[in-house]
């Protein structure tokens, strides 16, 4: 599934070696000014990316592993010097490999410290095959992309965001919902660490006798976010994710012996959920009986815990060898969700209803919980640099190189531009952050909205477009691609009855996935409208939510 084979995507009217200058341009302005339906470039889409595995597979050594994805010199040939400009510096980024992706999506992932809440939200036995549930399919998902994007990337028809995807399978439109979605999702991913990390603080400087206006301590954060987010490559993120795990690691252990030795934290169980919960034994249960709205935000809870699939194509986007993805992928996934099991069930068990939606400040013993916050505070950081750096580069890519033909990223220009955007990112991170009531309303509402799209709707929807297109094309007896030959009736109904099942399959969890996020967003919604009513957090306010 990684090497797509280039022997079944050739068109006949696409075999010079060395493209004209005519000849890419209207390639070019037909993609991105004039088709409404993708299939009439989608067999040079194929033909291109299948000649660029083929050179990294061939091109790239494992023994030299600073040497950058192998590019095909000829296709600068034609292109005007800002093209080429941007094209040299699209392969020059391309340097990650699967075990730094393996610390990227772990670090962007692992942070289970909503689970123990997700959990007493529906009971154990829910909690637990939901978890399962969602893992499974997110790494299938996942695999989804992969196989998107190995099909579909070249070094003429870059895939570098999400949104690319999309418009190579279903057109602009597409894009620009991606684009949107994801920078929705990116800027409360961010104020929602900025709030995190605001909360530490907060109960660090009140459980030592301090004042500290709540707001004062999300906009300290942004600030370190600014200094963070000049960071540009997601190479040099790399051992700052590698630092971030095994931190979130070390909170995860020291907390459990925390919580196996500490009463709740009553009184944050107060600030956050109101006078009805009250100081009393903790129980817990296989089946929680709870009102809809916060059974459903508890999963939307889950959800958030599969939420990288947004940034996947990013990934690979910076890797030496795509193809290699599926191994970091496949391997974050399986110790994200064991830790995510591990530390939900037993934090649940001992704290019960008074769990938090940071289950680390659960912890009644201030020097315990401050042993916990600090460290959570330089994970948190990390995992914020990170969303700040991929949502900029959306926004560089989109904006400054297409709209305006700006300098290409690694420029000294470039530079510049970016310095004066990570600002400005922060900027308005600190009021999302600022903003939000409560950390496990906002999480389950960005779920619902954006992260079951990335995650569970999107990708299915999109193999199915892919293979629609793929099967759409009409063959001459030599095998060969014929050009103007698209039909979607044939897309449809092309193939054996295994490749019939597989669209129809992926079509039902594309239906499937997108109910759930409906349902999500009312539980969402309702529950956001019922905090709103009893928490102690106010809007840009001083008044802390934990305690």
């Amino acid at each position: 599934m990684a090497s797509a084979s280039p022997t079944n995507h050739v068109l006949e009217d696409h075999e010079s070696k060395t493209p004209s200058k005519h000849t890419i341009q209207e390639e070019k302005n037909q993609y991105t000014h004039t088709v409404v339906n993708p299939a009439a470039l989608f067999p040079t889409f194929l033909k291109l990316a299948a000649q660029q595995r083929e050179r990294e597979r061939v091109g790239i050594s494992a023994t030299e592993p600073e040497k950058g994805a192998i590019g095909d010199d000829s296709l600068l040939q034609g292109l005007d010097p800002h093209e080429q400009e941007l094209l040299t510096a699209r392969r020059a980024l391309r340097t990650a490999s699967w075990a730094a992706v393996f610390y990227l999506i772990t670090t962007d992932i692992l942070g289970p410290f909503n689970a123990a809440f997700a959990i007493s939200q529906v009971g154990y036995v829910p909690g637990v095959i939901l978890y399962f549930v969602m893992g499974a399919v997110a790494c299938y998902t996942g695999l989804l992309l992969w196989y998107l994007f190995c099909r579909l990337d070249s070094d003429r028809f870059p895939v570098r965001t999400y949104g690319d995807l999309a418009q190579t399978i279903y057109g602009p439109w597409a894009r620009h919902m991606c684009t949107v979605l994801q920078s929705i999702q990116l800027i409360i991913n961010v104020g929602t660490i900025c709030l995190s990390n605001g909360q530490s603080l907060s109960q660090i400087v009140i459980g030592g006798g301090g004042q500290l206006c709540f707001s004062v301590c999300i906009v300290l954060w942004a600030i370190v976010g600014m200094i963070i987010g000049q960071i540009r490559t997601l190479k040099n993120f790399g051992w700052l994710a590698n630092a971030a795990v095994y931190l979130n690691l070390l909170i995860i252990f020291i907390s459990m012996g925390f919580f196996a030795h500490s009463p709740p934290n009553y009184a944050a169980a107060v600030a956050s959920y109101g006078p009805v919960i009250a100081s009393g034994p903790v129980s817990t249960a296989a089946f929680v009986d709870q009102v809809l709205y916060n059974k459903v935000n508890g999963i939307m809870n889950m959800v958030f815990a599969y939420g990288g699939a947004m940034i996947f194509p990013e990934f690979m986007a910076e890797m030496r060898r795509p193809m290699d993805f599926w191994k970091g992928m496949c391997c974050a996934q399986a110790l994200i969700f064991t830790c995510y099991m591990l530390y939900g069930v037993f934090v649940y068990a001992y704290q019960g209803q008074y769990t938090l939606a940071i289950a680390y400040q659960g912890v009644s013993t201030y020097a315990w919980q401050t042993v916990n916050n600090v460290i959570g505070l330089v994970s948190g950081i990390i995992a914020a640099g990170l969303y700040g750096n991929i949502a900029i580069k959306i926004a560089y890519i989109n904006i400054v190189e297409q709209w305006f033909k700006g300098p290409p990223l690694i420029s000294k220009n470039g530079h510049i531009i970016w310095a004066g955007m990570v600002l400005l990112y922060w900027s308005l991170a600190f009021i999302v952050g600022s903003a939000i009531p409560q950390v496990q309303t906002i999480s389950g509402l960005v779920a619902a909205v954006c992260i079951m799209q990335f995650t569970y709707t999107f990708p299915p929807a999109l193999v199915l477009g892919y293979q629609v297109l793929a099967d759409g094309y009409g063959h001459n007896q030599e095998g060969v691609v014929l050009a103007g030959s698209f039909s979607l009736r044939r897309g449809f109904l092309a193939g054996n009855w295994k490749r019939k099942l597989f669209k129809l399959s992926n079509f039902l969890l594309f239906l499937a996935s997108a109910a759930l996020a409906c349902l999500g967003m009312y539980g969402s919604g309702t529950a956001i409208a019922a905090v709103f009513q009893v928490s102690a957090a106010t809007s840009f306010g001083c008044a802390s939510p934990v305690a």
